[in-house]
């Protein structure tokens, strides 16, 4: 799963880097604890290109009275997505780009204390989520996204099982829709060695901690 990350590319880099119009009141960056439910940095396409704009961490499937009127759905699973009611439409129609740094995932020592650790691109190159998206209410429409995820590869899978479909600049067209039909093709765990990681401290445990030291490397307890 992906339930926290980090996002420390400004905004017009970001624009610049996904070639998109970026909306206004994007959320502010450096963010080195990107939490669900928070506002995140999405690319999506229409019928005048790419648009770089804000939406809710946290899918709201159209039947919800209210964005908490059921489970937080912040990761949809690539094996199930194009079955699930609540995503087979945005997995046909609504695909997206999220824009990342990096992102946290935790294990557990002997005592079942959680240990984060930071995972990020060898290269120190962005990161970008696939992503699906859908906006939410009738009169105020809300634009809400999830990540979709896969099964862990070997780099990641001492860690977690499960990890964030990270997709290549040479993929996105095809994941937004751009590039006709067969986004299914991408849906698979990522190739090995372009992702490393390292022990961070654990006061990232916190959805409150803020600041770079987050992603520091530590071998603290």
């Amino acid at each position: 799963m992906c339930g926290r990350y980090s996002i420390t590319l400004p905004n017009d880099a970001m624009a610049q880097l996904f070639a998109a119009q970026p909306a206004n009141a994007l959320p502010e960056v450096p963010d080195f604890n990107v939490c669900p439910t928070m506002q995140v940095h999405v690319v999506h396409s229409g019928e005048v290109g790419r648009r770089l704009a804000p939406m809710r961490w946290g899918f709201v499937p159209h039947w919800y009275k209210s964005p908490g009127d059921g489970p937080l759905l912040i990761n949809a699973r690539a094996e199930t997505i194009a079955d699930k009611p609540a995503f087979r439409g945005a997995a046909r129609e609504r695909r997206c780009l999220i824009a990342a740094t990096g992102f946290y995932e935790w294990t557990k020592d002997g005592d079942g204390s959680r240990l984060p650790w930071y995972i990020h691109r060898r290269d120190g190159a962005p990161i970008a989520f696939a992503g699906i998206w859908q906006d939410w209410g009738r009169d105020d429409p809300r634009p809400t996204c999830a990540i979709v995820t896969t099964g862990s590869n070997a780099t990641l899978s001492a860690i977690h099982h499960r990890m964030p479909l990270i997709l290549e600049p040479a993929d996105w067209p095809l994941w937004l829709g751009e590039a006709g039909k067969g986004a299914a093709a991408l849906m698979r765990p990522g190739a090995e060695n372009v992702l490393t990681f390292h022990r961070v401290d654990r006061a990232v445990n916190s959805n409150r901690a803020s600041g770079a030291d987050l992603i520091k490397a530590t071998d603290g307890a």
